[in-house]
């Protein structure tokens, strides 16, 4: 039950810091086997082989206790196969799993919400299985040298599997995977140089790609389709030195009248590393109308738009329409409350993917030695200002002088954090709404408009030099 008025929204921020039973130890095991991977797994030494015991006992009531502890025993002995190197992914896979599992339980404790429990079967689609080999055969070599004894001619070996898999759509999303993952080894080679390796990152990549080497692993795309009112609650925008990424959350109400849910639309591209800012909108702007909707306040009308069972909307404007004014926080006073949460495909349960729309107001925003937090109904909620994006006009400070917030809650650092997605607060003496998003769809703030111009020039720039190399 959530209390009707408790000084934070709808949203009981007492349960968030209470202990739950079980998952220290869950990640303490996936650190051991973490650390196992560092030095190698070709010849382990005692303390890694203790790594790999403790990863086997997590799971040892468990469905995978046989086959992982046969994993343990034998790569332990340094004998390991494939397929021992398959099971101590899908352990390791497994625990953050439970992880994320009992996290996201609790947020819909504190949230009062409900959860879909549907996810999307197992892929029917052919994949290539000699591609599928080769990409297992060079992740098992990784492991067998470990981070510490990577190379460039061990992380070499991913080149000829990407490019064989890219032009395969049922295996773009492990060829991409292994693309991010060779970039990131090879520059940190040789790896006997790193003072420090990664451990949880890398090993987060070893074991997903590792699974989905395995026929089926992916899920079917779209599951069925959506037609009804999209109302915006935020945009999460993630830069990455050659890619972004705006992700839009929303709550979506059934045109036949059921009960509400969320969603998520999305869109990502390359980009070019000159272009930063606002000027990022320039490049995600033309793929989806939805962006400039958010940043005028409007809600769409769907007609047949493909959604997964996971609640990403397969975005495409010709299923999509400008409809009335929707004001983010009416949505989240009214809509949010009820709306269903989307259930998690089994290979995303991971505490890092853990993004749950809330709303909170009433709080007390304290800054301490630079780190804010938000007072709710007497406890501390850490909030995550380092996500804001320099693309919009949401700052830290807008959000320290806030009196009520639309954000994401995620899990970093054994916390529970809110990422702001837009803040209610006091400018010149008048209540106003900043929004991460507000210049998704345009802007006249000068420092957006230069960065934009910017962003144009540069494009301009590099698609000029492009055409000039084509022509040669």
């Amino acid at each position: 039950m959530v209390p009707a008025d408790q000084g934070g929204g709808v949203m009981r921020a007492d349960l968030l810091s209470e202990t739950i039973a079980g998952l220290d130890e869950a990640v303490a095991a996936v650190d051991a086997f973490d650390r196992a991977l560092v030095a190698g797994l070709l010849r382990p030494q005692p303390a890694q082989a203790a790594g790999l015991t403790e990863l086997a006992d997590a799971v040892a009531g468990t469905p995978l206790a046989a086959r992982v502890a046969e994993a343990a025993e034998k790569t332990a002995a340094g004998a390991a196969s494939e397929d021992h190197f398959i099971a101590l992914a899908a352990a390791r896979t497994a625990l953050l799993g439970s992880v994320h599992d009992a996290l996201v339980s609790r947020l819909d404790e504190a949230t009062g919400r409900t959860r879909s429990e549907e996810t999307a079967p197992p892929a029917a689609r052919r994949q290539a299985a000699n591609l599928l080999v080769a990409a297992r055969s060079w992740l098992s070599d990784l492991a067998r040298s470990g981070w510490q004894g990577i190379d460039h001619d061990v992380v070499s070996g991913s080149a000829q599997v990407v490019s064989a898999m890219l032009p395969d759509p049922s295996l773009r999303r492990l060829a991409t995977l292994l693309d991010g993952f060779a970039a990131e080894l090879a520059a940190s080679c040789p790896g006997a140089s790193l003072d420090r390796a990664p451990e949880r990152r890398w090993g987060d990549l070893w074991s997903r790609a590792m699974l989905l080497t395995l026929p089926g692993a992916v899920a079917g795309p779209a599951t069925g389709t959506a037609t009804g009112r999209l109302l915006p609650l935020g945009v999460d925008l993630q830069e990455h030195a050659t890619a972004v990424q705006a992700q839009v959350h929303a709550v979506f109400e059934p045109a036949d009248g059921a009960a509400p849910r969320l969603v998520r639309a999305g869109v990502s591209v390359p980009k070019p590393d000159t272009v930063v800012g606002a000027g990022l909108w320039q490049l995600v702007r033309p793929h989806m109308s939805l962006l400039a909707a958010v940043s005028e306040g409007r809600s769409m009308d769907l007609a047949g738009m493909p959604v997964t069972a996971e609640g990403d909307l397969i975005w495409s404007d010709e299923h999509a329409r400008p409809s009335e004014p929707a004001d983010a926080f009416a949505t989240a006073r009214v809509a949010l409350p009820s709306a269903t949460d989307a259930a998690t495909a089994p290979l995303d349960r991971h505490p890092a993917r853990i993004a749950v729309p809330v709303f909170l107001e009433g709080y007390v925003a304290q800054t301490d030695d630079d780190a804010l937090t938000f007072t709710v109904a007497g406890h501390p909620l850490a909030v995550d200002t380092d996500r804001i994006p320099t693309a919009g006009p949401l700052t830290p400070e807008a959000v320290a002088a806030s009196g009520a917030c639309i954000g994401l809650l995620r899990w970093d650092a054994g916390t529970y954090r809110v990422q702001p997605l837009a803040v209610e607060t006091t400018v010149r003496k008048k209540a106003v709404a900043i929004h991460a998003g507000g210049w998704a769809g345009g802007t006249t703030d000068k420092a957006g408009v230069k960065a934009e111009k910017a962003a144009i020039d540069a494009v301009a720039v590099l698609r000029e030099r492009a055409g000039r190399l084509l022509r040669k």
